[in-house]
């Protein structure tokens, strides 16, 4: 059912645009974790179950749908916060599609309490879950989740 490599199993924190700003943008929104804070207590949580934790983020659609296409057949789970593409990416969605690779949605705030135009996601009804609005800590319960998931 899920690829396995070499006994791991392979999951990918794909982030979109800005948000390798966060700290910095807006941390009364965001708060005051950097990506790369984030980043590394995931990765210390997967290696303590032997999972293999790789990361990718991009402020360019394109960079995000190449590397989905690229690294599709390693991949077991996708934790994925797409930021403002959320709301305007179609493309991503047809790669997600195209790919049929099981994933997370993640947002740090709750879009639903947000401008109108933020409250539609084009992954939402695709995804195998969400979680938004909790802060960063949306992340680690994403990879909780993908835990039980793959290793029931």
């Amino acid at each position: 059912m899920y690829k396995q490599v070499k006994n791991k199993y392979h999951v990918l924190v794909l982030n979109g645009p800005n948000l390798n700003l966060l700290g910095i943008r807006e941390p009364e929104k965001y708060g005051n974790e950097s990506l790369e804070d984030i980043i590394n207590i995931l990765y210390k949580k997967a290696k303590k179950k032997n999972f293999k934790l790789s990361h990718f983020q991009s402020n360019a659609e394109h960079k995000l749908i190449n590397y989905l296409i690229r690294y599709k057949d390693i991949i077991n789970y996708i934790i994925f916060n797409p930021g403002a593409f959320t709301h305007t990416s179609i493309a991503l969605r047809d790669t997600l599609l195209g790919i049929n690779i099981p994933f997370i949605e993640v947002h740090i705030t709750n879009i639903y309490k947000r401008e109108a135009f933020r409250n539609k996601s084009f992954f939402s009804d695709i995804s195998n879950g969400i979680i938004l609005g909790l802060g960063t800590y949306g992340y680690i319960l994403a990879l909780k989740m993908i835990f039980k998931r793959l290793l029931i």
